[in-house]
């Protein structure tokens, strides 16, 4: 189950600093050095963002689904389903195509290192992008013990600022967040045998590209090519990236998804472990309220139980009007469903006496219910004129009854042959 604490300010910013460090320019910004400190990473990035954005505008989505994956486990394949499954609205934020923005193209043609200070720079300013707001995949985020760092003090931070406008105006814009590590995760043999496997069709699709001069080359990565350099990528994945979201997993909600088997097996996995949990994901005050409201798997878990106990009871303690209601269903509307065996719907109007019981009603739902039938049932009053007052012109009416029985089950495919 995934763990449900968030970590605290004091916490996320409990990262060990060097014996000495560096200090901050008086721009606010690190030296021109690769520096391994978190704190320092992070408040120099968070400073910037502060300045260039005032800090009612540093609004973080809602949900972010940190995604990690074995070399060929499918998270390219997958993320689509996974986007599917959440309701997001906006593509996955790949890491690696975000270090090749201009952006980054400028620190590297500058001579600098793209290191964790530019990668998490890079992240956070990218997050705050309106399309991200209610939610968005990471995908190739942490991958050192820095950047896990910096992501917890970023969701520090973030419950910080909801504190800070919670009963304000900008409140709706500082939600809950709620942080999810998806690790989609395959042995060595097969991540192996899928990156060969995606290099060998990866190389014969670029040779039709070039015979035929018809459609785009894909590229063709080494360690695709190459079973030894295929195994050093799976272990270089074991080493560094699973340490870092293994490292998250006692701080938020974490999901290991088996990717052995089959796409729709694996899409089974990743539903069942993204299942929305209200506790986990509503703001506390938002759950407090509503959790008196009875979910529908718990009212479903007995239903069948509760069902025998009436239709007992119905029999042991209204004997005689139990049976007018199943014989009237035995005798009046069974033949109209009937007639309706293919469709799966009946729709039945009467203005049967018994029915005018209330108990009556509740006994005729559970028995269709009890034979594997869904009932629902309207309660039409009607007037009907019965006489005019000559004098005044007055219209005295009758109220009639009439109860319209809507009936669902599974109908039936009649199967027609071709001539």
């Amino acid at each position: 189950m995934p763990h449900t604490g968030v970590p605290s300010a004091q916490a996320a910013a409990a990262a060990p600093s060097p014996a000495v460090a560096p200090a901050l320019t008086s721009a606010g910004r690190l030296p021109d050095l690769e520096i391994k400190d978190a704190q320092l990473i992070f408040d120099s990035v968070w400073q910037s963002l502060e300045t260039e954005c005032g800090r009612e505008n540093l609004r973080f989505p809602k949900e972010i689904i940190l995604l990690g994956g074995a070399p060929g486990a499918g998270k390219g394949t997958n993320t689509g389903f996974i986007i599917k499954t959440r309701g997001l609205t906006c593509p996955p934020l790949i890491i690696s195509a975000l270090l090749d923005t201009p952006e980054a193209k400028r620190l590297k043609d500058a001579g600098n290192m793209v290191g964790d200070r530019e990668v998490v720079g890079l992240l956070f300013r990218e997050l705050l992008r309106p399309e991200y707001r209610d939610g968005v995949i990471i995908d190739g985020f942490p991958r050192t013990k820095v950047q896990v760092e910096c992501i917890k003090m970023l969701v520090a931070r973030m419950q910080q600022l909801r504190r800070e406008f919670f009963s304000g105006p900008l409140g709706i814009h500082f939600r809950q967040p709620t942080i999810h590590i998806m690790v989609l995760f395959v042995d060595e043999k097969t991540s192996i045998a899928r990156q060969l496997k995606r290099g060998r069709e990866i190389r014969a699709h670029n040779a039709e590209v070039r015979r035929t001069g018809v459609g785009e080359l894909l590229e063709e990565r080494a360690t695709d090519l190459d079973e030894a350099l295929a195994q050093r990528r799976y272990r270089v994945f074991k080493e560094q990236t699973w340490d870092a979201l293994q490292s998250l997993k006692e701080v938020f909600h974490y999901h290991f998804v088996n990717a052995q088997g089959p796409l729709n097996e694996v899409e089974r996995n990743i539903v069942q472990e993204l299942q929305y949990q209200s506790t986990l994901e509503l703001d506390p005050r938002t759950h407090d309220l509503l959790r008196h409201i009875p979910l529908a798997s718990e009212i479903v878990l007995h239903a069948r139980q509760e069902l025998v106990k009436r239709l007992d009871s119905y029999a042991l303690e209204h004997t005689e009007l139990f049976s007018r209601v199943v014989a009237f269903v035995e005798k009046k509307m069974m033949p109209i469903v009937l007639r309706h065996a293919i469709s799966g719907v009946a729709v039945i109007n009467t203005e049967e006496p018994v029915l005018d019981d209330p108990i009556a009603l509740a006994m005729l739902i559970d028995v269709f219910s009890e034979r594997g039938y869904h009932a629902v049932i309207d309660i039409h009053r009607i007037e009907v004129p019965e006489r005019v007052d000559l004098t005044t012109g007055a219209i005295k009416c009758r109220i009639k009854k009439v109860y319209r029985v809507q009936i669902r089950f599974q109908g039936s495919e009649i199967r027609r042959g071709h001539d």
